[in-house]
């Protein structure tokens, strides 16, 4: 991953020291560091080894661990008495499989889908955006729902308005540290986009395109329910690294997002995985967990389709009152349990793209048969 690397040591501990190094291996790409091309920099100074490491994907909430891990491991060797460990963040970019151009400043589009309405895919892709920037990463979130924007209500921002300071580009909201861009932003109040379908997918583009997005690693995309024009439209014409489905368990949920499945794969646009919101209900006297929608609907998608399961989040009023009230679970309570389900789930995400090899030239054929 990494163009250059400096390692000033001398042998044999230069090869004792990567072999140590490559003997740990990072969780979410299954690689060992050096083999994942996460090691940019070994030297020693007196007894104490410099060594710096470059992730591909956003995670710092493991940064403490896997320092704790490689000093205890490094340290046994006689010329090592400590360990100086630097870690930076070096998200690749990820501009998907079509021949669409990228996006200026935006290395990665990350679109967060359902096949119906109702599933929380809303509040997934807030708090995967937020989570994402918890672990590090510089983010934008897109409220491309051009029929029922809800992210700025969900971000607490309702009243942003953007501006257009040289009449070409539209200004994103800044709020809990990344940026926001919604329909919702521009619509009055309370007022309808009644379009037609080619209008609806016309104004999510130029939303796209003519927003100044900052330098952001992910750009989350907000879709729309179902599997129509607009889904259609931003495969084929914006550069889409890929997607995250989310389902509910019961049958009718599940059978909507194998359709989304099958739209993205049709489109050459990779799955990253399944969330499954409602999962299950935890009584929060006696602890008792029940499933009130069914159990393993998300896992069996994920089983039949070879994609992850990225996560299952509880059926729980705080993330339905946070999000009413502009707080979204990841900056509401941000060392509580359910955020820390959506931290693991933005790792895993970010991990998978950073192993996503995207392919080029590929030819995009819709057809009517599933």
């Amino acid at each position: 991953m990494l163009s250059s690397r400096n390692y000033q040591l001398p042998e044999p501990l230069l090869s004792s020291v990567l072999a140590i190094l490559d003997a740990h291996i990072e969780p979410r790409l299954q690689q060992g560091l050096v083999s994942a091309g996460m090691v940019s920099k070994l030297g020693l100074k007196g007894r104490r080894l410099e060594l710096g490491l470059v992730y591909p994907y956003p995670c710092q909430s493991s940064y403490k661990d896997t320092v704790m891990t490689l000093t205890r491991a490094l340290a046994t060797l006689d010329a090592i008495d400590e360990v100086e460990c630097e870690i930076d963040l070096q998200v690749p970019v990820n501009t998907g499989s079509t021949n669409t151009a990228a996006i200026p400043n935006v290395k990665n589009v990350i679109a967060v889908a359902s096949g119906k309405g109702g599933v929380g895919k809303s509040t997934t892709a807030v708090n995967l955006a937020l989570a994402l920037a918890a672990e590090g990463a510089n983010v934008g979130i897109l409220d491309a729902d051009i029929y029922g924007p809800s992210v700025p209500v969900m971000l607490g921002i309702a009243d942003f308005k953007p501006v257009s300071p040289d009449g070409k580009m539209m200004t994103a909201a800044k709020v809990h540290g990344i940026a926001a861009q919604s329909i919702g932003f521009i619509l009055a109040d309370e007022q309808a986009a009644v379009w037609r379908g080619p209008m609806a997918a016309g104004a999510l583009v130029q939303l796209i395109n003519e927003t100044s997005w900052p330098e952001l690693d992910y750009l989350v995309v907000d879709m729309p329910p179902g599997t129509g024009d607009i889904q259609l439209t931003l495969s084929q014409k914006v550069p889409v690294s890929g997607a995250v489905v989310v389902t509910t368990p019961q049958d009718i949920a599940t059978l909507d997002a194998k359709k989304g499945i099958t739209l993205f794969n049709k489109v050459n646009i990779p799955v990253l995985g399944i969330v499954e919101n409602m999962s299950f209900h935890l009584c929060p006297n006696c602890g008792y967990k029940e499933h009130p929608f069914g159990t393993h609907g998300g896992s069996n998608i994920a089983e039949r389709y070879a994609v992850p399961l990225l996560g299952e989040l509880p059926l729980n009023i705080s993330i339905r009152e946070g999000m009413d009230k502009g707080l979204p679970s990841v900056v509401a309570e941000p060392s509580g349990d359910i955020a820390a389900i959506y931290r693991e789930i933005a790792c895993k995400v970010g991990a998978s793209l950073a192993k996503t090899k995207p392919q080029t030239g590929v030819s995009i054929s819709i057809s009517d048969d599933e």
